[in-house]
């Protein structure tokens, strides 16, 4: 695969049920790249939805994966579809929930540590490293004792849903800056916007 060439994997839960949880943001911002992108989502042999595309004409080539295990179980669909595309890990982009950011706000890194997050902890494992991108999509920590996984696996409040389709669209443009601009330059527009 060329360099130019990008996993990005939207983190969730499979299922009607879960489709509008916090936990699933990752995957509502594949959602709109493909969206973006014209194309539909197919079933791989990776325990994973994909589409293939690329962003605009002559662009980038996208690889959108959904996979359909639950959340702790991500870093092996992950780790397959990167072997499968013969990706390194620099290539991939793991797009998911941050509860230690507020909602509606959208970080990037590289690497670090997973902040208790067990599908990042999945996927580094199966990477064998964590050195991969993140779109930190930020829902906000759990209010009063609420337990994180409470939390994480409700639907965004009243008040959330009506931030929700902006919080994903720029979480989708992070993705794009990444692919097109590299780390340092993404983090300048969506850090400082």
């Amino acid at each position: 695969m060329t360099s130019d060439t990008w996993l990005v994997a939207g983190l969730g839960n499979p299922g009607p049920g879960y489709a509008h949880n916090r936990h699933n943001v990752g995957q509502m911002v594949v959602d709109e790249l493909a969206s973006r992108m014209g194309g539909k989502f197919k079933t791989h042999s990776s325990r994973s939805q994909i589409l293939e595309g690329r962003l605009g004409i002559g662009g980038p080539k996208l690889i959108l994966a959904k996979p359909m295990t639950y959340m702790n179980l991500s870093g092996g669909p992950v780790g397959n579809l990167a072997k499968f595309f013969s990706l390194d890990a620099a290539h991939v982009i793991a797009v998911h929930d941050e509860i230690d950011i507020p909602f509606d706000t959208v970080k990037l890194k590289l690497g670090g540590g997973e902040g208790g997050h067990n599908g990042l902890r999945d996927i580094s494992k199966a990477l064998g490293t964590k050195d991969y991108l993140r779109v930190r999509v930020g829902v906000g920590r759990p209010p009063g004792r609420m337990e994180t996984a409470d939390y994480v696996l409700k639907d965004f409040s009243k008040d959330e849903k009506k931030d929700l389709p902006f919080l994903v669209d720029n979480s989708a443009d992070a993705v794009e800056y990444l692919v097109r601009l590299g780390l340092e330059a993404a983090q300048l527009k969506v850090h400082t916007s």
